[in-house]
C-alpha cells in the first residue's frame, strides 16, 4: 500500500515509442529519480509503466515521459490512478499482449 504522500500511476505512452531504448531510458530515470515500479513495451506498439514514489516525483516522472529518448517520438501520455502494489526498485518486464489482465 501507498505511504502519506506517495502516489501511484500506470501510464501508456504511445507514438514512436518502441525499438527507441524508451524501456532502457524510463528504467534509467525512474531509478535515478528513486521510484518503484516496473515498465515494458505492449503488442499494440505502445509503452506502459506503473511509477510509485513520492507524489511529486511520480509527477516529474510523468514530464519526462512526454519527452522520453532522444529517438522517441511521443504522441500521447495516458495516466491512470493505480494501487501502487509492486516490489522496491525499478525493473523492465517483458512485453505484454493487452489483451492480457494487466496488474498494478
Amino acid at each position: 500500500m501507498l505511504d502519506d504522500g506517495d502516489k501511484a500511476i500506470r501510464v501508456v505512452i504511445s507514438g514512436r515509442v518502441q525499438g527507441v531504448f524508451f524501456r532502457d531510458w524510463t528504467v534509467k530515470n525512474a531509478t535515478d529519480l528513486g521510484l518503484d515500479g516496473w515498465v515494458r513495451n505492449r503488442a499494440d506498439g505502445t509503452v506502459e509503466a506503473l511509477f510509485v514514489g513520492l507524489e511529486d516525483t511520480v509527477e516529474k516522472m510523468v514530464k519526462k515521459c512526454w519527452v522520453g529518448p532522444p529517438a522517441a517520438k511521443v504522441e500521447n501520455v495516458e495516466l491512470t490512478n493505480a494501487m501502487g502494489i509492486t516490489k522496491k526498485g525499478f525493473i523492465q518486464k517483458p512485453t505484454v499482449n493487452i489483451h492480457e489482465r494487466r496488474g498494478d
